[in-house]
């Protein structure tokens, strides 16, 4: 245990050891700093390294799911910024004709009148 920090490295190691990261985490992996220098009283090399592996790994993982949630949360404000200005341009103006483009009307137009027949 690393008394600067307060985090029972032995116990971390142990659990890494077991393939337990859950646990590891809840004993403070992710709390731990990296600094595998203050870990060499405590732990054997093979232990410090599988330390900063997972310590690593996880940090990764984490990144990388903060980065997905920014790109998911930027598509959906794109998506509503796009909705809003294509609800625009299909409002009515205050006479309540569609207020399209004068080539998009015609257009329309010559679709309805095609569809009618």
């Amino acid at each position: 245990m690393s008394a600067a920090s307060g985090i029972n490295f032995v116990a971390i190691a142990h659990a890494l050891r077991k393939d337990d990261v859950d646990a590891a985490i809840q004993l403070g992996l992710l709390d731990w700093g990296g600094d595998a220098a203050s870990l060499v009283d405590v732990l054997g090399e093979a232990d410090i390294a599988l330390l900063h592996r997972v310590h690593h790994e996880r940090l990764t993982a984490l990144a990388a799911r903060d980065r997905y949630r920014a790109r998911n949360a930027r598509l959906e404000r794109w998506q509503a910024e796009r909705r809003q200005r294509q609800a625009e341009s299909v409002t009515t103006d205050n006479k309540g004709s569609p207020a399209l483009t004068g080539a998009a009307a015609a257009a329309l137009a010559r679709a309805l009148a095609k569809a009618k027949r």
